[in-house]
């Protein structure tokens, strides 16, 4: 417990930003064992709950290892709990070759759903480290609650694809600036 603790002290330093007396905002290191292991955690749970909305259980996050989350090339922002535990996170990486940003994972631990959480962490991301570049994001085409903050944020809907049998992506983009 005390490395968590310890998390949520750094992340307050470094973020210097509480978003409510309850969890704090920060980018997470995923090189840190324990970070990522909670990241890993946070991810599973609320892909599991993806996969029941949208009807597939082949979300590619519900079967990578630890490693493999690690391995990604994405920066990881988080919202985590004064005693440390993470409770939401958004993953992204530069669009390569081009402005903008490509939106790789917004995770909210099930027990922190309908506060307001991803919608901080996107707001954020979008204002503080991305501002007036285009952003990119996709999600299961029946997970409704994912849409409508993606719409609420701004983004328009662009299509949808189809990566695997069952599986029905909606894409988003959102065009700032310029």
């Amino acid at each position: 417990m005390r490395f968590w603790t310890t998390l949520a002290a750094h992340t307050e330093r470094r973020a210097g930003r509480a978003v409510d007396r309850s969890v704090f905002l920060g980018e997470l290191d995923v090189a840190d064992t324990r970070t990522a292991a909670g990241v890993h955690q946070v991810g599973r749970r609320s892909y599991a709950v993806e996969a029941e909305l949208i009807g597939f259980d082949g979300i590619p996050a519900l079967t990578e290892t630890l490693e493999e989350m690690r391995a990604q090339p994405l920066r990881w922002l988080g919202m985590v709990t004064r005693d440390g535990r993470i409770a939401a996170f958004v993953a992204w990486q530069r669009l390569a070759g081009e402005d903008g940003i490509d939106i790789d994972r917004v995770c909210v631990d099930p027990q922190w759903f309908r506060r307001g959480l991803a919608r901080k962490l996107l707001g954020h991301l979008l204002a503080q480290l991305a501002p007036d570049e285009k952003a990119l994001v996709s999600t299961g085409a029946d997970n409704r609650p994912a849409i409508c903050l993606y719409e609420r944020l701004g983004f328009t809907r662009v299509g949808t694809v189809q990566p695997a049998p069952g599986l029905l992506l909606a894409e988003f983009r959102l065009v700032r600036g310029h």
